[in-house]
């Protein structure tokens, strides 16, 4: 009875742990957050401390709004004709000053310019064979849209993921131009074809940079489940889709087996097989089960651990910020801090032993989830602490997390990428659109600018 007793204890106290869980203590998203009783969801509890600052511009923040223009495109003079007060007549007294004020604004649409190219075609008068003139580049068909509607097009539906039918009406809107939705998926097709040149080029910085992002999570395809992948550098981003999620997938995509800087993820087992690279790990991800062992298992050295990586990054962003190195001393007591912390949850939480009454199971006893995270801990030391020891590593993986948070939104819009074909054109121009961003350009300069060979060219270096 005692032994039953104390198996269903373990089980309820597993139960409830998994109740526990949610985006504030452990790595589920907020979007999978339950309602509480009163129809709310918890509130979010964030990990940064206090600093008694007042929500919005901070002083000595330079603001910014609207400058006027010293080249406005029209002028428009308003003349005083009577004095508002007597009524006089004013049209012949001389001006005193002018008071000016500009108003932006977008020009009201124009009709869409249509150009006919005409190719003269003539016979020759010596061998009798005719010869035709050439058709500009983008003249391949009897009628085809232009290089700006067709970049407008693809920025509706793929950059501010308007589904086709909303993607078509909002063009009709703004330009007047009717296009079907079919022909609009066919255009993005085509579009996303043509950028295999520049993921190849991206794929490539991504594998030479010194520190890498990656990071992964579901989405359905044809209603299946798959995954999306994602590799990131603060000036380029991959993104692919497969069908499997750990090592077959990372293979196929080729950018990890490739990188042989520091990839920077949150200690998936699939990620640490791979040797010829270094491994930094994401202390947000570490500091969410922190909170949950503390708050749920109600362990103190938890807490403590958490304190200690917060202030071990306010060190290094202090010193990164002055320009200094960390001083040696406070490096020291820093590094002792996190061992005796280590060293009092393993007091806290030994390791499990079974009884010699106990049936025999195969395999070795399963350890706590307290015990597996100290271990984690112990173990990867070296890649817990990687952004202390090398300046050039952050603290965490959000550079990831924020490029896989937009296509989840897509997800959010259409629920489902109808084929795999449908997918891997998205990831394509995805991948081509937030490396722009990354780098200034705006997303109509980027598709317009496809043709360029030199588009994602970058110093012999990047981070």
């Amino acid at each position: 009875m005692e032994a039953r007793i104390a198996e269903l204890e373990a089980k309820l106290a597993k139960l409830e742990g998994q109740l526990a869980k949610h985006s504030g203590n452990s790595s589920k998203p907020p979007s999978s957050d339950g309602y509480r009783r009163g129809g709310k969801k918890p509130a979010p509890k964030s990990l940064r401390r206090k600093r008694g600052r007042r929500p919005g511009g901070q002083p000595g923040h330079t603001g910014r709004t609207l400058e006027p223009s010293s080249h406005p495109d029209s002028v428009e003079r308003h003349a005083v004709t009577h004095c508002a007060h007597c009524k006089a007549e004013l049209s012949d007294t001389p001006v005193e000053t002018v008071v000016s004020r500009q108003v932006w604004d977008v020009p009201e649409p124009q009709p869409v310019q249509v150009t006919e190219h005409q190719a003269e075609k003539k016979r020759c008068p010596h061998c009798r064979k005719p010869t035709r003139a050439a058709f500009p580049a983008g003249a391949v068909a009897p009628v085809q849209y232009g290089a700006r509607i067709r970049a407008l097009a693809v920025y509706l539906h793929s950059y501010q993921l308007l589904p086709l039918s909303r993607s078509c009406e909002a063009l009709w809107d703004l330009t007047g131009v009717s296009i079907s939705e079919g022909t609009l998926a066919a255009l993005v097709q085509r579009t996303s074809e043509a950028l295999e040149r520049h993921m190849q080029v991206l794929r490539a910085q991504v594998t030479q940079a010194a520190v890498g992002h990656f990071d992964e999570s579901g989405c359905r395809v044809s209603a299946s489940l798959w995954w999306l992948h994602v590799a990131s550098t603060e000036q380029v981003t991959c993104y692919a889709v497969h069908p499997k999620r750990g090592r077959e997938a990372l293979d196929d995509i080729g950018i990890l087996p490739a990188f042989t800087g520091r990839a920077i993820h949150d200690c998936w087992q699939p990620y640490q097989r791979y040797t010829q690279c270094a491994h930094g790990l994401c202390n947000a991800h570490l500091l969410r089960e922190l909170v949950f062992v503390h708050e749920q298992l109600g362990q103190a050295w938890a807490r403590a651990m958490g304190a200690c990586l917060v202030r071990i990054k306010r060190c290094v962003d202090t010193a990164r910020a002055t320009g200094r190195a960390l001083a040696t001393q406070t490096r020291l007591w820093l590094t002792k801090r996190y061992q005796r912390i280590l060293a009092a949850g393993f007091a806290d939480n030994p390791l499990p032993t079974s009884s010699p009454d106990a049936p025999k199971s195969r395999g070795r006893p399963k350890k706590s989830k307290p015990r597996n995270l100290l271990e984690r801990l112990d173990l990867r030391r070296d890649q817990v602490l990687a952004f202390f020891e090398h300046p050039d590593v952050p603290f965490d993986n959000n550079l990831a997390e924020r490029d896989v948070r937009m296509v989840k939104v897509q997800q959010k819009v259409s629920g489902t990428f109808r084929s795999e074909q449908g997918a891997q054109a998205f990831c394509r121009l995805r991948s081509v659109l937030s490396t722009g961003r990354k780098r200034g350009l705006g997303a109509l300069e980027v598709l317009s600018r496809l043709e360029d060979a030199q588009l994602f060219a970058l110093p012999e270096t990047t981070t």
